[in-house]
């Protein structure tokens, strides 16, 4: 009888048990309504994380304190939700006409509501991924404070180090203090964290506002504050479901009322059984690359190619920004703010409205069609499944619904690259859905040549959509790269967008089944190479050659 043989499994084999663990496990605690992070029922999850050890959390399973990972998590999170040991997930439940002030993190468009003193509501209306997200950077950060709790604490929590007590006293009473005593507090700090004076005073800096100066102090003291309760008095934190997220999520509800209300003003406009060219791009790229020639005409005598809209991105160009908006709302332009909780804004362009003698578009495609370009803000993950499912059913009731004349559909989005570095460009040749068999070939009507001349690189390959930004490590991503799989960059919607558009148009018959599709990328990041993960900064001026790159030539092809 032949011996058993003892496999050994890579990096890579764990890495993909881990996140299926971690993806199971959040949908079981979802289903349960109501966990704990760091008691029994969230130990799951920390031991999936800690397992799979993401790139983004940078130094997680170290003792020290995960510095570039904290700055990414806090601008996705509320502002003061370190000091709330209840945390409540909602649907939209009518927070919003209550005298509850909405806070929106600076990197996550989301309404949450601070309840009172202990008690955080965040809204989720954008579907399973945002829930992914928010457990996961949750999670991270109480991994954290538990980090600081371990360093600060002596005698089984009866007595703590000097520099905590240092901490608490100018936090606790609101202290206003000197350069020099600020001086003293960032070195306790780093005694506190494991890290460097220098590194320590980076962070105080970045976090520092006029309001809130000593913004990191009160962040790293009510962290470890909070997990110190945990340990010594058993006041667990708690993440909580509500019974309306729990019935809602998955239904398309939102979905629903978003598409709904985007085909009602095309029906007042008398343009929804006109020929349509959707764009899943941001709010200003297409604007600007149809309508900022013909709105900055003196500007654009001065700033050739693509300098004019780089001078659109800066942020002191907002009278320029209105100038070109005011234009384009007088030649075609209609802007349909989202109200359905999806956080999807979308511009209307009635092509047959734009003057093509100041713009830098002829009009030759699409000279019989009198087209119309439906542009929607990027979706979140699984919402892009939503979004673009409802969007594409015919609108009415049975008797006399009525078919979009759907042309094409085109994907301009942000993703981690690997191989080639940020603002570079990659053009997908199918999906693939990353812990499952799913995947999504497709034929690209963009190609690598398309989008060469640029100054910038382009690779063509099949693209992973992974479940969230923060599930990603080396060994996981190296193994997609150099296998079969060919995989050139990961992102969160392309396989959710191209399930929605081939059930449309090859099952359901909602649209021809003829219509184009348009992909392309501009890398973000490149989560193979270290200091270059999203938790390093974003694109800035980098992004602004790709993004209108790609814009130039799906508008190209449309027109």
């Amino acid at each position: 009888m032949s011996k058993t043989k003892n496999i050994d499994r890579t990096r890579a084999q764990e890495s993909t048990n881990a996140i299926e663990k971690l993806y199971i496990s959040m949908r079981h605690l979802f289903s349960r309504g109501f966990y704990k992070p760091m008691g029994i029922s969230g130990e799951a999850l920390r031991k999936s994380l800690l397992l799979l050890r993401p790139e983004i959390y940078g130094s997680i399973a170290e003792e020290r304190t995960e510095l570039d990972g904290l700055i990414y998590v806090i601008e996705r999170l509320p502002e003061g939700i370190e000091e709330c040991q209840f945390i409540n997930l909602t649907a939209d439940e009518g927070y919003k006409n209550s005298h509850f002030e909405a806070i929106i993190p600076p990197k996550r468009r989301r309404n949450c509501y601070r309840i009172d003193k202990d008690q955080m509501n965040i809204e989720i209306t954008r579907g399973r991924s945002e829930i992914y997200d928010i457990l996961t950077h949750l999670t991270f950060l109480f991994v954290e404070s538990h980090k600081i709790q371990e360093r600060v604490s002596l005698n089984e929590g009866e007595d703590f180090i000097r520099e905590w007590k240092y901490l608490e006293d100018v936090v606790l009473h609101q202290k206003t203090i000197s350069e020099k005593e600020k001086e003293v507090l960032i070195v306790h700090l780093g005694n506190i964290l494991g890290r460097t004076y220098e590194e320590v005073s980076g962070l105080c800096q970045i976090f520092s506002s006029e309001e809130n100066p000593l913004k990191f102090f009160n962040l790293i003291y009510w962290l470890g504050k909070l997990a110190i309760n945990e340990v010594f008095k058993n006041k667990k934190r708690t993440i909580t479901f509500s019974s309306v997220l729990i019935e809602e999520i998955g239904h398309h509800i939102y979905g629903e009322i978003w598409a709904n209300d985007i085909k009602k003003v095309l029906k007042e406009n008398i343009l929804l059984e006109r020929p349509i060219h959707i764009i899943s791009a941001n709010m200003h790229s297409v604007l600007n690359s149809i309508y900022a020639q013909g709105a900055l005409q003196e500007e654009a005598k001065n700033y050739k190619g693509f300098e004019l809209y780089q001078l659109l991105s800066n942020s002191d160009s907002k009278p320029l920004q209105k100038k070109v908006k005011d234009y384009a709302s007088e030649n075609g332009l209609i802007y349909v703010k989202d109200t359905s909780g999806t956080n999807i804004n979308v511009q209307i362009i009635d092509t047959d409205k734009i003057n093509f003698n100041v713009s830098p578009f002829k009009k030759e495609n699409s000279i019989e069609e009198n087209a119309v370009i439906i542009v929607m803000d990027y979706a979140f993950g699984e919402q892009a499944f939503e979004t673009m499912d409802e969007l594409l059913k015919p609108y009415g009731n049975k008797k006399d619904k009525i078919h979009l004349d759907v042309k094409s559909v085109s994907i301009m989005g942000k993703a981690g690259i690997l191989e080639g570095g940020k603002g570079d460009i990659m053009i997908p040749s199918a999906h693939i859905f990353e812990g499952t068999a799913g995947n999504y070939p497709f034929e690209n009507e963009l190609s690598k040549e398309d989008l060469e001349g640029f100054g910038v690189q382009v690779f063509d390959g099949s693209m992973i959509s992974v479940l969230g930004t923060s599930l990603q490590n080396k060994d996981l991503l190296k193994f997609f790269h150099d296998s079969t799989w060919n995989v050139i960059g990961l992102e969160m919607e392309g396989a959710h967008y191209q399930k929605a558009i081939q059930s449309a148009s090859k099952i359901r018959g909602n649209i021809s089944e003829n219509v184009k599709v348009r992909y392309a990328y501009y890398a973000s990041d490149n989560p193979l190479e270290t200091g270059a993960t999203l938790a390093s900064g974003g694109l800035g001026m980098t992004g602004v050659t790709p993004t209108y790159a790609i814009t130039q030539r799906i508008l190209e092809q449309i027109l």
